[in-house]
């Protein structure tokens, strides 16, 4: 059965793409950078998929950014939350 994204990895991933982008960096330079492949780094921006911690810092390393930055203010409930729940609250 394939995973329901969460609202945390909808949120994590938007502040990654969010500091990508102020960095002047494409999808591909952050998969560079960070050694992750660009297809995994185009996922987490989008929030179909979570990012484990070793992952997080390596981007977060990339970005010269805190790890912490980028999880700030996500909940323990934002992980159980579905991300078609979330987008429903949100509009």
């Amino acid at each position: 059965m394939p995973r329901t994204p969460s609202a945390a990895a909808a949120l994590i991933g938007s502040r990654i793409a969010e500091e990508r982008k102020s960095k002047g960096l494409t999808q591909d330079q952050l998969a560079v950078l960070s050694g992750i492949d660009s297809s995994n780094i185009r996922s987490y921006e989008s929030g179909r998929s979570m990012l484990s911690i070793l992952t997080l810092v390596r981007i977060s390393e990339a970005l010269h950014a805190s790890p912490g930055a980028f999880i700030d203010e996500v909940s323990s409930a934002d992980f159980a939350t579905p991300l078609t729940d979330a987008r429903r609250r949100a509009s």
